[in-house]
């Protein structure tokens, strides 16, 4: 599951907006997705817009319910991950 967001080039660490961070938190958020089932038969994903509450923004379709529940774990995980970077790499491991 692919989110497409503009971000300006950096030589080190990431320059991500204030919006696209606001972007990344909301959808890390499971409560803002959901699963609606298509006249195909299909399940298509969908995550609430963080600026206008009233509208869903479509993201997959998978043949089935679980498969659609775990493209939503997925993306929150991929989500939390890059939230969890933005402060710089995370030290594994230091040498006295």
């Amino acid at each position: 599951m692919t989110f497409y967001y503009q971000t300006s080039s950096w030589s080190s660490q990431p320059q991500v907006t204030q919006e696209t961070i606001d972007l990344w938190k909301h959808v890390a958020d499971k409560s803002n997705w959901r699963i609606v089932q298509l006249p195909n038969g299909f399940y298509q994903t969908e995550y609430q817009d963080h600026v206008k509450e009233d509208t869903w923004n479509d993201v997959t379709r998978r043949e089935t319910l679980e498969g659609a529940e775990q493209a939503i774990d997925s993306s929150i995980a991929h989500y939390a991950k890059k939230l969890e970077y933005i402060n710089g790499p995370k030290i594994v491991k230091t040498f006295k």
